[in-house]
């Protein structure tokens, strides 16, 4: 009866002794009680107080958007500098004399600091509304205001109105500059070029070369506004960066801290808003020059399909056998002719062809703009223009007989504008011909006809043909290549 007795007690002894230590948690779990309610009347006037606070934000940021832009309209020669994206290529390569303006610094320093200021509040609901603002303002205000400025920089280079030469020569506006110099009427150029007014006592050799200086000025500082957009893209790109280390730095981790950075993570549909608006711009340039590039190609191998202007037909440069006396709607024109016997073909490669005359003059038409713009798109102009011409050989050559000596004269014709083009290319990746022709299709069809042109048979185009569509590097169509076959002389029928 004692040891039941015992054991009664044992058991008691243990059950109170796990009573008291459960009463202990209970109270340490009494003891960690919240001072303040998840939500009180607090966070209502904290939030308010955000609100207003990102609302005099946006306020300030756009007031100092507001003066970068009426800075920008009124420009001087502070208003330039190199540009800070890129690689400056050799001395006169592509980007070589690239500028920016300080709209860009001064619109995203604006903005960084802005929301650099709600940040520093520890607020995250009022740190996201300001990054929301930032989002929301470059892009939408700064890139309208920097797609409008390209489209003037488009108009101010156009050739024969602009900078640019044109037909006819100087372009209307490089003529004014020997004039009245760089003032009023060409936003983006300065008068103070330190080059002087062209006074008394400068020779024509003189005033001729300030002209020139004068005209690369004014087109340089018209590229920089197809720069901005490149220049916004990599700031916008790295101000992104720079918030979601201070997002890491500043905020413990949590649901509203992931939505802050979802906020900012926003300026990535930026920075893609300002490269569309760079490829447009681009597009627009380059419409804008390729009438005068069709032009070069006309006056280089002949007029292309009638029209008023049939009439001005391009010369035969010292006696190239490639170019021959033909008729083009009723009127005397030089055309391409690939119909060389021994003679002719010996000729041909000892004269300077209608290829070189044709690569100079494309030269006098981009060099100024392709040094003068970043090399990205510095590479993308020479590669639009190299479309348009290419279509316009292509049409040519299909004006042409063809012997098999004239099929070698135009590999190496086509030879000669592929090495121009790969040695104005500025990207390591398109100094290939493989890179190149699919960067640029017209040009690549050039090369699959002089492929197709040089086929001893018919059964090697068959073979050319079948191999080259495995590879995926064949474009054109069966037609196509049975029309172009069809002007070898040795395979007519």
């Amino acid at each position: 009866g004692r040891d039941a007795g015992d054991a009664m007690a044992g058991g008691s002894a243990r059950s109170g002794s796990r009573g008291e230590g459960a009463g202990d948690e209970d109270d340490g779990r009494e003891d960690r009680v919240d001072i303040l309610p998840p939500h009180t009347a607090l966070n209502e006037v904290a939030a308010e107080i955000g609100g207003y606070y990102s609302s005099l934000e946006r306020c300030l940021l756009l007031a100092g958007m507001q003066r970068a832009f009426i800075q920008a309209s009124y420009p001087d020669d502070s208003t330039f500098a190199r540009v800070a994206v890129g690689s400056s290529g050799p001395d006169r390569g592509a980007g070589s004399g690239a500028l920016q303006t300080n709209l860009v610094e001064e619109c995203l320093f604006a903005a960084r600091r802005s929301t650099l200021r709600a940040f520093a509040t520890g607020h995250t609901g009022t740190a996201s509304a300001a990054a929301n603002v930032c989002v929301d303002v470059l892009g939408r205000v700064l890139l309208e205001v920097l797609t409008r400025r390209a489209r003037v920089g488009a108009a101010l280079v156009k050739p024969g109105e602009g900078l640019l030469a044109g037909q006819a020569g100087l372009g209307q506006a490089a003529l004014s500059l020997a004039g009245k110099g760089l003032r009023g009427g060409l936003q983006g150029v300065s008068a103070r070029t330190g080059l002087g007014g062209g006074g008394d006592g400068l020779s024509a050799e003189e005033t001729a070369e300030e002209l020139r200086l004068r005209t690369l000025l004014g087109v340089a500082r018209a590229a920089a506004n197809f720069n901005d957009l490149e220049v916004a893209a990599d700031y916008t790109r790295r101000l992104e960066g720079n918030f979601l280390r201070e997002i890491d730095a500043g905020y413990p981790r949590g649901q509203s801290t992931e939505q802050l950075r979802m906020c900012v993570k926003g300026l990535g549909g930026v920075v893609e808003a300002f490269n569309g608006a760079s490829a447009r711009s681009m597009e627009e340039l380059i419409a804008t020059v390729t009438p005068r590039a069709r032009q070069i190609v006309n006056e280089a191998v002949g007029q292309d399909g009638g029209g008023p202007s049939a009439g001005s037909a391009a010369t035969n440069f010292l006696g190239s056998p490639v170019l021959a006396v033909g008729n083009n709607a009723g009127a005397p024109a030089t055309v391409l002719d690939y119909d060389l016997n021994d003679a002719a073909f010996e000729l041909s490669q000892i004269s300077e062809g209608y290829i070189g005359r044709l690569c100079a003059g494309l030269d006098d038409l981009v060099d100024p703009l392709r040094v003068h713009l970043v090399p990205k798109l510095a590479d993308e102009l020479v590669i639009g223009i190299l479309g348009s011409v290419s279509k316009r050989l292509e049409a040519a050559i299909r004006k042409s007989k063809f012997t098999p000596l004239g099929a070698i004269s135009l590999d190496s014709d086509i030879r000669y504008l592929m090495t121009f083009a790969k040695d104005r290319m500025d990207s390591p990746e398109l100094k290939s011909n493989v890179t190149l022709c699919k960067a640029c299709t017209p040009l690549a069809r050039l090369n699959q006809i002089t492929l197709l042109m040089n086929v001893d048979d018919l059964e090697d185009a068959l073979d050319l043909i079948s191999v080259s569509k495995r590879k995926g590097n064949w474009d054109l169509k069966l037609d196509d290549a049975k029309t172009l076959l069809s002007l070898r002389v040795d395979f007519e029928g």
